[in-house]
């Protein structure tokens, strides 16, 4: 091998990266490890620290019970779903990084070697030349620009999921507190037809209540067997939600703050009020305004990238007669067949339907808004009708029970308005349920939070 080749292979040596292979093997052992347990020490210290366009960081501490909102942080920081999300934004730095690179220069070295004719006094020959790609920088920024929008879109689209999460971590919080108060409402019920019943089988064996009157206490014992059942198992599948959208396994128990209020949505406001400034506050309104920004740019850069491509070069070489020579070239791509109309084509089309997919993203959003307003005000009055209509219902309990006991009335009468107080009881929950999901669908819809005077909070760090 001549000097030049090894001087050449020298060269592109010492200019080559130095990155190097690193296996991540995708073991059980490695799976565990990222699916175990958080340690709550480094959630305390990350909910302090969390950086987030709505989520603030909080005062996070477990020894009391977790309110919703340290229940929102906790997903936000374990659930593993986020996690693979937030690989995209290495992706996406790392597109940003690919895009700032110029094409490297092309080295090129060739050598002729004399085999045949007169070869007396004649000489190896050799070629040494020097490319680069000129064209190169016409796009340069433009490409930039749009990876940098591109990063910008990806991490408030992470942002948003990271707030959705937060969100249906919270509703899980609210459901599972309706759940439990279900839950004692049903035991409630079991245990009062449970001493009826014992009370009316010794008076049957006394003689002083009818067969028919044990009938129907046992009846009602055998239907509140099967509501307390139901509720055990709501309460169980709301606890699994919970620990889904965490990211905790299913025997978990989440030990949840005493006296969590559920969203009252006493002071909303109007759908005009509501939704002015949204594409503002959704985050992903934000990220696809920044995603169309990024496609703006790449459609400049389609748009220039019609200039034909022009390559410069230098050269040295010697022939076999022992010249040596240095100059200098130039090659211009001749766009007679292909003026990147194509690709020019796809980036416009690519930007309409961005601009599209926002205003459709809008127009829903405004729409949602006003839906979940309109049911709101309707779950709101019904379960102000409902809450006026018990204290009849117990006062009309109270004087059938007085008059089941002197003999003035049946006892299925009284297990018939027993069963209504306890439905509208049960109805009432269902209501706060669908009121807590209104109020979630509410802020989503509007990307922020729903003032709520009766949110159990805890302190938020100042930043």
């Amino acid at each position: 091998m001549s000097r030049y080749m090894i001087s050449v292979v020298l060269t592109a040596m010492t200019l080559s990266g130095c990155a190097s292979y690193q296996p991540i093997p995708l073991t059980d052992k490695a799976v565990a490890k990222r699916l175990s347990e958080p340690n709550m020490r480094d959630v305390r210290i990350k909910a302090g620290q969390i950086e987030h366009s709505i989520l603030k960081p909080i005062e996070f501490d477990d020894r009391d019970g977790l309110s919703p909102d340290e229940v929102a942080i906790l997903a936000v920081l374990v659930n593993p779903r986020l996690q693979a999300i937030r690989d995209s934004r290495a992706i996406a730095n790392a597109q940003l990084f690919q895009a700032g690179l110029l094409p490297n220069p092309q080295l090129s070295y060739n050598m002729d070697f004399p085999t045949g004719g007169n070869t007396d006094g004649r000489v190896n020959a050799f070629g040494l030349g020097l490319d680069w790609d000129v064209g190169s920088l016409i796009t340069h920024q433009q490409k930039i620009d749009a990876a940098k929008t591109h990063t910008d879109s990806v991490n408030l689209e992470i942002a948003w999921q990271e707030w959705q999460v937060a969100e249906a971590a919270k509703l899980h919080v609210y459901r599972l507190v309706i759940a439990r108060k279900r839950l004692a409402l049903a035991k409630q019920i079991k245990d009062e037809r449970e001493n009826d019943l014992t009370a009316i089988t010794n008076a049957v064996e006394m003689g002083e209540r009818k067969s028919l009157d044990l009938s129907a206490s046992s009846n009602a014992m055998e239907q509140s067997k099967l509501t307390l059942l139901e509720a055990y198992d709501k309460e169980r599948q709301e606890q699994f939600a919970l620990n889904r959208v965490i990211g905790l396994s299913s025997e978990k128990v989440i030990p949840l703050q005493q006296g969590i209020n559920i969203p009252s949505c006493a002071n909303t406001p109007s759908v005009a009020k509501a939704a002015d400034g949204i594409e503002n506050c959704r985050l992903d309104l934000l990220a696809l305004k920044a995603g169309y920004q990024s496609q703006e740019a790449k459609v400049m850069a389609a748009v220039k990238s019609q200039f034909p491509r022009i390559n410069i070069g230098l050269s040295n070489g010697r022939d076999t007669d022992n010249i040596k020579t240095v100059g200098f070239g130039v090659t211009i791509e001749l766009p007679f067949f292909n003026q990147n109309q194509g690709r020019i084509a796809i980036e416009r089309a690519t930007r309409q339907q961005l601009f599209d997919e926002y205003t459709l993203r809008l127009f829903d959003a405004q729409s949602k808004i006003a839906a979940v307003l309109s049911s709101l005000q309707y779950t709101r009055d019904r379960i102000g009708t409902i809450k006026a209509s018990i204290p009849t219902l117990n006062q009309m309990l109270h004087s059938y029970e007085a008059a089941v006991k002197t003999g003035n009335a049946d006892i299925l009468s009284y297990y018939h308005i027993l069963d209504d107080l306890y439905k509208k009881k049960f109805e009432l929950l269902k209501l706060e349920d669908r009121q807590a999901q209104l109020s979630i669908a509410f802020e989503i819809a509007t990307g922020k939070y729903l003032p709520n005077s009766n949110r159990t909070v805890k302190k938020e760090i100042a930043k």
